[in-house]
């Protein structure tokens, strides 16, 4: 007995020795911009010269086989570079920039030129320099000419001439800049067509919308920078696209067919150049034209095809197409995304995919074989797989086979993929996949970066919604150390708003370094995807419609619910906190379910909708004169009264996003009604808290749970 005890005596020991040889989080490791950010090794600066996997180790780039063997030499070294640099008076370089790549050259944006570095010979083969204002470079696929902006105005610079597009008339006119503020899938403004002849751009002018006042409080004396911020139901800025001929010097403007108050969205050219498309958004949102114009005086030709709805229509992608005759468009029309193919004429030839998933992204259009790789959440809306897709056929492949992310880049031929997977239990692989015959070959694997940390328990299942019907899925983290006998406080994280996902199938089921730190501290913390997030299709999205907080609040209950039932939570000390929408709804919830939570933390929070933007706004809302009691019912500044627990408002101060108007509204209510939030600033930080800052914010977010919830 003596023996037996002392045997388990010494076990025991060992056990707590090796468990003791855990380390805990420092917050620093855990938050991106944090000293020591704790993250996945990976393949760094992967892209494909045309068969080729191009790899940067150690300041030299080397290529990959398509059997996964490295290079014995490097194919452009900093050392070679920053001779050739030299030989052109360009200021040598710390490390290898990022490069894209065309025939034998590989280019790169260096210090106000863009380089053109031919492998081959290692020497720079031409330069194109810029002026010192010159920005948003976009070079055109012959990579002879290059668009830029200067200030507000837009130029071409082609054989070293520079070839004036527009000059600014005003302040408020905007050329070659991104509009509609990068809603509709826009994140540029200006597009060259296939072969490099014509530019298209747009033209904005904000002359009709309301100068929004942002104070710059960095310097001695502040300084006024206004923005042009359209709200809901005011006017918004009126756009135009014009196409510029740089051999002729010449340019030309659509004359947009909804009038000045409307959406032009998803520009793209036909192949031959002759043809530009827009997909044209009415104010309302509700109906949308694809329309097609002659390139070469801007005149419409016709509409190809109308999308209707009862909620809205909300085009991202642009044509695509196929070959002369057909193109692929991407639609929600039978309540998912899917891919349909259409003749030239706008009639719908076929539906090549379809199902209860939804089409990610087109990946890449092999014209020559007739192949479309595209991602989809057909496995599970947690996952992201690539597939291929024969349109003349209809066969369709699952190429990545495992359950997870996969994040691809595609070989200009189409015959190799590099994949980079991710999964709960997988920090990171990369692979090769040949698509001919299916054979993947590992190039990296990832170490286990959280491996000699401890780590909390998290478990992903799923509940129903309020409508008793749909499936939501929930993240729960159980504190480190987690002794089910014990009462613990927890706090709920969400957003559940448009466009995003929480839970996802990658490392760790995406949950965030701030989880871990407070599962660290002795919290659960918990998360639901409710009705209006991201990846279920449109009805799921739509259940938010005209009425943002109303569903979204009575799924976060039922997770609440489900939360409380927990032996070991307690519901007596139950928080909330997100961001942005989840801000919103952090306050939404504090509100309207005073006596559920605590404490609460909302960053960056939209109060009033009446105050937010006018694409995002009225897509979800309509206008504040269609939707009264809408507006109404989710305006947080007219329920401040309700307010029970503690409330941490914290706002950047120059948020262009959502503007601090929303806090300082709320705050006022707050004291005309005698209820007490507090408020947190963030100077010099837009929507989001950025950097090392970033640390601090986590921290203070945390602290603010401790003083009122723990």
């Amino acid at each position: 007995m003596k023996i037996k005890f002392l045997c388990l005596f010494l076990l025991s020991c060992v056990m707590s020795t090796m468990s003791a040889q855990k380390k805990s989080f420092e917050l620093d490791q855990l938050i991106p911009g944090g000293n020591g950010y704790l993250q996945a090794d990976a393949p760094k600066g992967v892209s494909w010269f045309g068969d080729k996997l191009m790899v940067i180790h150690n300041d030299e780039i080397y290529t990959y086989s398509a059997n996964g063997k490295l290079s014995s030499k490097p194919l452009i070294s900093l050392v070679g570079f920053n001779k050739a640099l030299t030989n052109k008076n360009i200021d040598t370089q710390k490390g290898l920039p990022s490069f894209s790549y065309m025939e034998k050259e590989a280019i790169s944006y260096i210090d106000g030129s863009i380089v053109f570095y031919d492998i081959d010979k290692k020497e720079i083969s031409k330069v194109i320099s810029f002026d010192s204002n010159d920005n948003s470079f976009d070079l055109n696929p012959r990579a002879d000419m290059v668009a830029v902006r200067n200030g507000d105005s837009l130029f071409v610079i082609s054989n070293g001439e520079r070839l004036k597009v527009s000059e600014n008339e005003t302040p408020d006119i905007v050329w070659g800049d991104a509009v509609h503020r990068n809603e509709f899938g826009i994140h540029k403004g200006t597009f060259w067509s296939p072969k490099g002849n014509l530019l298209a751009f747009y033209r904005m002018d904000e002359s009709m919308v309301s100068d929004y006042p942002l104070v710059i409080n960095n310097e001695r004396v502040a300084k006024h920078s206004p923005i042009k911020y359209p709200m809901a139901g005011m006017p918004s800025h009126e756009v135009t696209v014009g196409i510029f001929n740089p051999a002729t010097g010449e340019t030309v403007y659509i004359a947009p067919r909804g009038g000045n108050d409307h959406y032009s969205t998803n520009i793209a050219w036909s192949d031959d150049e002759k043809y530009l498309y827009i997909a044209e958004l009415n104010r309302e949102q509700n109906e949308m034209n694809l329309n097609q114009y002659d390139a070469q005086n801007g005149k419409y030709i016709k509409t190809l095809f109308t999308e209707k709805s009862d909620t809205y229509v909300e085009p991202e992608n642009p044509v695509m197409f196929v070959d002369n005759d057909r193109f692929i468009w991407i639609s929600e029309r039978d309540g998912y995304d899917h891919i349909y193919l259409y003749s030239k004429e706008g009639e719908v030839i076929r539906q090549l995919t379809s199902g209860q998933w939804e089409v990610q992204s087109i990946n890449k259009i092999d014209c020559k074989n007739g192949v479309i790789y595209f991602t989809s959440t057909e496995e599970s809306p947690l996952d992201t797989d690539l597939y291929s897709l024969n349109i003349n056929t209809g066969e369709k492949k699952r190429i990545t086979t495992l359950s997870g992310t996969h994040y691809v880049k595609i070989s200009e031929s189409g015959n190799y993929i590099y994949d980079r997977y991710v999964s709960n239990d997988v920090p990171g692989r990369s692979y090769i996949i040949n698509t001919k015959t299916g054979k993947q070959v590992i190039i990296h694997e990832s170490e286990d970066f959280y491996a000699d940390y401890e780590y909390p328990e998290i478990t992903v299942g799923t509940i129903k919604a309020a409508d008793g019907e749909t499936d939501l899925y929930y993240r729960l983290t159980t504190p480190v150390g987690f002794d089910p006998e014990k009462k613990y406080p927890a706090v709920v994280y969400l957003y559940n708003g448009p466009h995003a996902q929480l839970i996802t199938n990658t490392y760790k089921y995406g949950i965030r370094g701030w989880d871990v730190y407070m599962a660290q501290k002795g919290y659960v913390v918990f998360t639901i995807d409710g009705r209006g997030s991201a990846r279920r299709g449109g009805e799921f999205e739509r259940a938010i419609h005209r009425n943002l907080g109303l569903n979204e609040g009575k799924d976060q209950m039922k997770g609440i619910e489900y939360l409380t039932s927990l032996p070991y939570v307690d519901s007596q000390r139950i928080g909330i906190h997100g961001w942005s929408y989840g801000g919103f709804m952090t306050t939404y919830m504090m509100l309207n379910y005073p006596d559920t939570f605590k404490a609460g933390v909302a960053g960056g929070p939209v109060m009033d909708w009446k105050m937010y933007e006018v694409m995002y706004g009225e897509r979800y809302m309509g206008s504040p004169e269609s939707n009264p009691e809408g507006y109404a019912n989710n305006n947080l500044p007219e329920k401040a009264a309700a307010l029970k627990g503690r409330l941490l408002l914290i706002h950047g101060d120059i948020d262009p996003v959502v503007v601090m108007q929303h806090t300082f509204t709320f705050l006022k209510r707050a004291v005309d009604e005698r209820v007490y939030p507090d408020l947190y600033i963030y100077p010099g930080h837009e929507h989001n808290v950025r950097g090392i800052d970033r640390v601090h914010l986590s921290e203070k977010i945390a602290r603010y749970f401790d003083d009122y919830l723990k």
